[in-house]
């Protein structure tokens, strides 16, 4: 029972990260700009003010948008299926169709994180900010629920 509270804990800490990541604006910080995936907030003066996002290629921003919001989607979604298995899956078998679910929301916030890397921000001065950061940490913990429900047998008693 412990094992399972701390694995529904996990993947609810893991959606809440993804959904943080997804939504908050900070995936590249400098003293005057905070980027996220979908808009652009600029300091000016003493207030921020808010604007599109210009410069970008587009095919990759819909790409890194739409991988991220898949990705959370898709943990949502295994989450789900993961209670309904507890109910209805036989005695001793695995939970497949959860980790699977759970590896393609891995996928999807690794595909995000990767392309932001490789096409955004190239030649400016800033870093990454924690948005980034819980993509990729959000990342690592999918991956370790997609191995756990893979591997994860419904206990027979």
């Amino acid at each position: 029972m412990l094992i399972l509270a701390g694995i529904v804990l996990l993947h609810i800490t893991t959606i809440i990260l993804l959904l943080v990541a997804t939504i908050d604006n900070a995936w590249w910080i400098t003293d005057t700009v905070s980027t996220d995936v979908w808009g652009r907030w600029e300091l000016t003066g003493a207030a921020w003010h808010y604007t599109n996002l210009k410069n970008y290629p587009e095919e990759y921003l819909q790409a890194v948008q739409a991988t991220s919001v898949l990705a959370c989607i898709f943990a949502i979604l295994a989450l789900f299926v993961f209670v309904a298995q507890l109910f209805t899956l036989p005695k001793g078998q695995r939970f497949t169709f959860t980790g699977i679910l759970q590896l393609l929301a891995c996928l999807c916030i690794m595909i995000a994180a990767s392309i932001y890397t490789a096409q955004f921000h190239l030649k400016e001065q800033g870093g990454y900010g924690h948005s980034y950061v819980l993509a990729w940490i959000s990342f690592v913990l999918a991956f370790l629920l997609a191995i756990t429900y893979l591997v994860l047998r419904k206990k027979s008693e």
